[in-house]
């Protein structure tokens, strides 16, 4: 199956480049670092006196996700040095933004197409003592490699929704295969350890999610204080990492009920994937709203000109900034079947979440988040409306609804700690 599965990468590879070349004309980074992909690098870096930890984190959220453990393995092994990969050029500006403190203690890189001997090449070229992939990434030949030149595999974060486990069980050997290659899965709820269990991992171990362990970044404060000051006294209702599709639906939802809602609510959206930010801007355009964008902000203590409906969110790696300058928080790709997206960031900032009916993907945190009652679940985009209504009318039950959040965030730190005490025998078996 494996052999088969390289042979399909191979006669792919063609079109693959392609791809990635026409993805380029609306984001240049991925016609960026070519060589890479296809595990060839320029000079050796200088010998790390220590361990060499690789880390892949594969577009922006991992990166995020990764924070934590990358700030605490560089604590911990004061010596090594961390090779960081990913698939996006979104990915990896979010590295360089996040570990900019680590200097050249941190090397970043694309991660080589998953054949033998891209990633042979990409072994040798940096001599991992140790392979951490974040939440959900599994390659069948990445992890035949590692497992053939004696490189520990750790999935680290790892979550595995019921719907992944049915696609995973469509791939048999291949996916059994590579899940038996794997030495330790840190796995963030019971469920998903007993999900990944029954793929073959021999060793599983339930630590909890290190994005609970993410710290607000302090400069992330200041610009969301310099949002709302731009803003001013209007109530501001977050349609945060909205997918293709949800932005149509809240645009109607808003323009339907916009006399029922507070006077002077601003609408402020922010797109999951950076090359729609023109789309949704023409969107919102189409609809007969004011648009303004994010980037178009000096955020030097002048105000967002007067008549603005909607603030396009086109900024990257701000999230937290949004979060802190809103009222209410929706977190996206929840109201259509996309498996919905991680609300800790709205929790950790105390801000009241709303989160559509479809949350596969973060089935356990959610359902944590709605019990602990910092998040409350709407059926459609109406109901999303109405509601953000409703709270952002009543401060009480808004204050209420956000520190319950906080608290449930509180209450759930711990997982890097957890997940930095099962790697040192794996890492000292190298050293």
């Amino acid at each position: 199956m494996r052999l088969f599965y390289s042979l399909m990468w191979w006669m792919a590879l063609p079109l693959v480049l392609t791809r990635l070349w026409l993805r380029g004309r609306q984001e240049p980074g991925y016609r960026q670092h070519w060589s890479e992909r296809l595990g060839f690098y320029g000079r050796s870096t200088a010998p790390a006196a220590g361990p060499v930890l690789w880390v892949h984190a594969v577009s922006v959220g991992e990166t995020r996700a990764a924070e934590p453990l990358v700030d605490g393995l560089m604590a911990e092994y004061p010596t090594s040095r961390i090779i960081l990969t990913h698939m996006t050029p979104t990915g990896r500006a979010t590295g360089k933004s996040l570990f900019a403190k680590h200097g050249e203690r941190l090397v970043q890189s694309y991660l080589p197409y998953d054949t033998g001997s891209m990633v042979s090449r990409f072994i040798r070229h940096f001599k991992p003592s140790v392979c951490i992939l974040m939440e959900t990434e599994v390659w069948p030949n990445l992890i035949a490699v590692c497992g053939a030149k004696g490189v520990p595999v750790v999935l680290a974060n790892a979550r595995l929704s019921e719907r992944s486990l049915r696609k995973a069980g469509r791939f048999g050997a291949l996916m059994t295969d590579a899940a038996r290659g794997i030495t330790l899965v840190a796995a963030q709820t019971e469920a998903d350890a007993q999900r990944i269990r029954s793929l073959g991992v021999q060793r599983v171990e339930v630590t909890g999610s290190i994005k609970f362990d993410v710290m607000v970044p302090e400069a992330a404060l200041l610009i969301g204080a310099s949002l709302r000051a731009a803003i001013g006294a209007r109530p501001v209702l977050l349609c945060a990492s909205t997918r293709e599709g949800e932005e149509e639906l809240i645009l109607q939802a808003y323009v339907s009920a916009r006399s029922a809602l507070p006077q002077g609510v601003l609408l402020l959206i922010v797109p999951r994937h950076p090359q729609r930010f023109d789309e949704v801007e023409s969107m919102v355009a189409a609809h007969g709203l004011t648009v303004e964008r994010r980037s178009r902000l000096a955020l030097d203590g002048s105000a967002m000109p007067h008549g603005v409906d909607v603030l396009l969110g086109d900024s990257m790696g701000e999230m937290f900034a949004y979060y802190s300058a809103c009222d209410v928080a929706f977190v996206g790709g929840s109201l259509q079947a996309l498996g919905g997206q991680n609300l800790i960031e709205p929790a950790a900032l105390g801000k009241p979440i709303l989160i559509g009916r479809h949350t596969f993907n973060f089935e356990l945190v959610t359902e944590d988040a709605l019990a602990a009652g910092g998040a409350q679940r709407i059926s459609d985009a109406a109901d999303l409306i109405a509601t953000a209504g409703r709270l952002l009318t009543d401060s009480t039950a808004r204050t209420t609804m956000g520190l319950k959040a906080q608290s449930f965030a509180n209450q759930h730190r711990g997982a890097t700690r957890r997940t930095l005490a099962l790697l040192p025998d794996l890492i000292g078996k190298q050293h």
